[in-house]
């Protein structure tokens, strides 16, 4: 045992302290975003005094151009000091330039994953018992659970639902990209019993949007691990739906069959139509960065009644609509360039990888959460969200590192 821990203290070197720290910081964002960004502020110093290369990443150009239009929009807008809030969210970014520049390996890698599954996994559990309180407390009121927990639902280590489901969301295709396509078969039913307590969880937070994304990014992983398998899905759907545990049919449901304004079906229409007039009146450089909310009842078209239906106004719920109005076309379509980028480069790393490399599990990974993310944010401002980003950039980066490791076993 001596031997084995002066090995370990041995292996412990100066200049792996940035893949630790960045390590660290990656995880953290499943738990606490003051945590993760000081972990990043210290993977940043590691790599400094350790003298390690800093690399860009290939997203660099369109990300650049993203900064670029976020600024001057924000020069244009004439509230300067009120939108500073998201030139400092720009820090957030440096989580993709620490994953691609300290992470060596797919091991290391999947250290990350390993990360991220206990940390969601203890995050569900909470959320468990979360929901197990609001769900006796509506009992013991007499009151009608879903009425009572739509507006107040399972939170996790976060503050907010949407962010809790989000992040389980990612961890979940995290895994399962794992379970599905890794070679390296140690903890699989570990693995699997996170990813159970995972889902579980999503399915508790009633958030439909990311159930949406979870659903588009499975198939993906589905479609390339078990093709047949994608024919089940709508049966095992079918299954949860006819069971209904604690109505989540009925949230389902909601979808076409809104309960009123106690769902956002008609406070997310609303949003999309003031977007709209929003781009049309500002088309190249929107109204400003954090000005969506301060200017939002100026844009309120005829046709739309008040008061308005329940809801945030502070933002459209949507990254489409949402940056367009807010800084402009052009520096939307930048994002979605960005993201665009990301996913061809993934699947192009796929296609030379031969079917047995280890990197193929991370590209899947990275691809299946990059279309969830898509498909979320459709309706929900999900990286507007800074842990939510926080991640998603580091399944990115993740995903640069297996492309780089895949090239040159290629080239070898």
């Amino acid at each position: 045992m001596a031997t084995v821990s002066v090995a370990s203290l041995r292996a412990l070197r100066p200049a792996d302290a940035p893949v630790y720290l960045t390590g660290a910081a990656a995880v953290t964002s499943v738990v606490s975003i003051a945590a993760c960004q000081t972990l990043m502020a210290l993977a940043v110093l590691a790599l400094i005094f350790t003298h390690a290369k800093f690399r860009l990443p290939p997203l660099w150009l369109p990300l650049s151009l993203f900064v670029l239009g976020t600024l001057i929009s924000l020069a244009d807008s004439g509230h300067i000091r009120s939108g500073l809030p998201q030139v400092k969210k720009f820090y957030v970014y440096l989580m993709l330039f620490l994953v691609v520049s300290a992470l060596r390996n797919v091991r290391q890698v999947r250290g990350v994953a390993s990360g991220w599954a206990l940390a969601a996994t203890l995050s569900a559990v909470w959320s468990l018992c979360q929901f197990a309180r609001k769900y006796e407390d509506a009992q013991r009121a007499h009151q009608n659970f879903y009425a009572s927990y739509v507006g107040r639902r399972i939170t996790g280590f976060m503050s907010h639902w949407m962010t809790f489901s989000g992040e389980m969301m990612m961890t979940l295709l995290v895994i399962a990209a794992i379970v599905f396509f890794s070679m390296d078969r140690r903890w699989t039913g570990a693995l699997i019993g996170a990813g159970a307590l995972v889902s579980v969880a999503l399915a508790a937070s009633f958030t439909r949007s990311m159930w949406l994304g979870t659903a588009g990014g499975a198939v993906y992983l589905i479609w390339f691990w078990r093709r047949w398998l994608v024919l089940a899905l709508p049966a095992v759907v079918g299954l949860l739906l006819l069971a209904n545990p604690f109505e989540v049919r009925d949230r389902v449901v909601s979808a076409f069959r809104p309960h009123g304004e106690v769902d956002s079906n008609e406070h997310r229409v609303v949003t999309r139509l003031v977007g709209w007039e929003m781009i049309k009146a500002h088309p190249w450089l929107g109204v400003g960065p954090e000005q969506v909310g301060p200017q939002f009842n100026q844009y309120i078209p005829d046709n739309v009644g008040l008061p308005l239906p329940i809801g945030y106004y502070g933002h459209l719920h949507n990254i489409y609509v949402h940056y367009a109005a807010e800084r402009g076309v052009p520096t939307m379509l930048v994002l979605m360039w960005m993201l665009g980028r990301a996913l061809f480069d993934f699947l192009r790393a796929l296609r030379r990888l031969p079917i047995a490399a280890e990197e193929r599990w991370v590209l899947h990974a990275a691809v299946a959460v990059t279309i969830a993310v898509l498909i979320g944010g459709f309706y929900e401002l999900n990286l507007g969200d800074s842990e939510v980003l926080s991640m998603f950039l580091a399944v990115a980066g993740c995903g640069y590192v297996a492309a780089e490791k895949g090239d040159e076993k290629c080239k070898a």
